[in-house]
């Protein structure tokens, strides 16, 4: 995967957070979360395996919507960030946190309900094997996010980090062919960058989100957004 070693540094994972999801930035963290309930609720009793779960964002969400869950994340900081976030709570569901690697999961066959990889593929160097790895563990359902080829992003995608892989449609439908998925549902959204909404206070962001949100969910500008979510079932 890219980045892995900003990734996994500790100063990155103490300031995770606090520099991608507050500020305007709140609104990005609301919509992906939306995003996931959407796709898997009710989860209550449901068993959830996220990949690259980092910081805990929907790992501790799930487990306080009654989910029995399990973040899996290469970095040991962002997992002490996660248990950290985890121990400020109380769950209706069971949380577990594990470092392990994405393309070698250390779960049997079938062993989840769901599994969910959020802020994932765009780091993926062989994107038809970690989704193959997730099939192989899922019973029923995975959920995940691309960054779109055709977007705001493809402008400044060079100067970021960890690098973005971009995804078109087409590329994405060919992934799920080759994996045995079936779409259920896919959103579109974010025609306005993340960066800007990062970098602005959530007074100003909120008016620009309900801008952007009434001039996208058209079919013409849903092939300029910035993020797709993806629903899909095993055949």
């Amino acid at each position: 995967m890219k980045g892995q070693e900003w990734y996994q540094a500790d100063d990155v994972a103490e300031e995770y957070d606090d520099k991608r999801f507050s500020r305007g930035g709140q609104l990005i963290d609301r919509r992906e979360k939306r995003a996931v309930l959407d796709a898997i609720m009710p989860v209550e009793n449901r068993n959830v395996l996220e990949i690259a779960c980092g910081t805990g964002r929907f790992t501790v969400l799930l487990a306080d919507q009654g989910a029995d869950v399990v973040g899996l994340d290469i970095s040991t900081a962002m997992l002490q960030q996660g248990r950290a976030k985890a121990g400020r709570i109380e769950q209706e569901g069971t949380l577990e946190f594990l470092r392990g690697d994405a393309g070698r999961l250390p779960f049997p066959d079938d062993h989840f309900d769901t599994v969910i990889a959020m802020r994932f593929f765009h780091l993926a160097d062989d994107p038809e094997a970690f989704l193959r790895e997730m099939r192989r563990v899922s019973r029923e359902q995975i959920v995940f996010d691309t960054f779109n080829r055709f977007s705001a992003r493809s402008v400044y995608n060079w100067a970021l980090p960890m690098g973005s892989r971009l995804y078109s449609k087409s590329e994405v439908s060919a992934l799920l062919a080759k994996t045995d998925l079936t779409l259920v549902d896919v959103e579109d959204d974010f025609l306005v960058p993340y960066g800007l909404y990062r970098s602005i206070p959530n007074a100003l962001a909120s008016p620009i989100r309900a801008l952007d949100t009434a001039v996208g969910g058209r079919p013409i500008t849903d092939h300029f957004a910035s993020v797709s979510y993806w629903n899909t079932r095993l055949r």
